[in-house]
């Protein structure tokens, strides 16, 4: 769970995933927030063995807190490995849901707005836009078959991410969840999505900004454009010349 200034909901989102999930544990990762949420998530720690805190030293990114605590979790051996906002967006009593695709054979499981059960609440329009822009570009571009790969909200079996190579995944924001959803799903591994009910922070301030949907298209934008000329490149390699092809159809032919 990254943080920054999240001290109005930190405490209540906690206790909601301890309630919902007590076999889980909870780590938050808090980038030395001026409001004191790290203060306060070491006195949640200190009340709860299953609550620990990873600080940093200032703000770095989305994408680099979530692969910290990847590292965290993997370091000791967790089997699961869940993102989870700081901000109440997401319910936490929806993680049994997740936490049963992966028990299911999921490798990564993607709480979903955007499939017959999931809805968004208090979210205004331009937001919506974004959002379902954002999903359809990535889905042209990538060729992904998911529906709501933006989505912060999911799990991952700890062995999909010692797959990865954590140390080339440099994306923010919306791109850093793309890039992880994409990367997973090219290897083959399933994927699962299940709906989810995505509800607008009623406290503290949103971290999304035109910079970060900037971000994330370019990269998508960039990603596609190579994994297109890399799928052109492998097919090339593996068609025989024309010389080549000619002389394997005589070679082959019953005549």
């Amino acid at each position: 769970m990254p943080t920054y200034n999240e001290r109005e909901s930190l405490p209540s989102t906690v206790r909601r995933i301890l309630d919902a999930a007590p076999e889980l544990s909870v780590l938050v990762v808090d980038d030395n927030s001026p409001d004191g949420t790290g203060r306060i998530a070491d006195d949640l720690a200190a009340a709860d063995p299953r609550i620990s805190v990873l600080h940093r030293a200032g703000k770095s990114g989305l994408g680099s807190a979530y692969v910290a605590g990847f590292r965290w979790a993997l370091a000791r051996d967790y089997d699961l490995v869940f993102e989870v906002d700081a901000d109440g967006s997401h319910q936490p009593e929806e993680l049994p849901s997740l936490l049963r695709a992966l028990t299911d054979g999921a490798d990564l499981v993607i709480g979903t707005r955007w499939m017959p059960g999931g809805r968004v609440e208090n979210w205004p329009l331009h937001r919506r836009v974004i959002s379902h822009s954002g999903t359809l570009f990535a889905r042209v571009m990538l060729g992904s078959r998911l529906r709501d790969i933006t989505s912060g909200f999911r799990g991952y079996r700890a062995d999909a991410l010692r797959a990865l190579d954590l140390s080339a995944v440099h994306s923010h924001g919306y791109s850093f969840q793309i890039e992880m959803a994409w990367l997973v799903e090219r290897s083959g591994r399933p994927v699962a999505e299940r709906p989810i009910t995505f509800i607008e922070r009623e406290s503290g301030s949103s971290k999304m900004s035109m910079g970060i949907v900037v971000e994330a298209m370019t990269r998508v934008f960039v990603w596609g454009v190579r994994h297109r000329i890399g799928s052109l490149g492998r097919r090339s390699a593996q068609r025989p010349a024309t010389g080549e092809r000619d002389a394997v159809e005589r070679a082959g032919s019953p005549n």
